[in-house]
């Protein structure tokens, strides 16, 4: 997480499927969703009430982790994060919320 996102939910390291809540954020928050994973299999990552998700395919024998920030209209709103998660899969999460990360414009050096 960025330094200065604050922290608005974790999963320590489980198998199965979970669910994560977090709560209301200020206006013009982005979440940002960190998801690790470990094992043959895949997990996918629900945000509501946005509707965003997106999968991570883990790896047998190495840590896989990826981070994604989402920053759309109603993210401002408490929710939750739900992890659905192969059986062989070790996962764990963590939610922050912060300012939106600056996109540089397309052609900018």
């Amino acid at each position: 997480m960025e330094p200065d996102t604050s922290l608005a939910g974790r999963q320590k390291v489980t198998t199965g499927n979970a669910t994560v809540e977090y709560g209301k954020g200020k206006k013009g928050d982005a979440l940002t969703i960190a998801v690790s994973c470990q094992g043959e299999g895949r997990v996918t990552v629900v945000v509501q009430p946005v509707h965003v998700s997106f999968p991570l395919d883990c790896g047998a024998s190495q840590l896989r982790t990826i981070a994604n920030q989402v920053a759309v209209s109603g993210v401002e709103r408490g929710g939750a994060v739900s992890v659905e998660a192969s059986p062989a899969v070790h996962w764990a999460m963590t939610i922050g919320r912060g300012m939106p990360a600056q996109v540089e414009p397309q052609g900018a050096d």
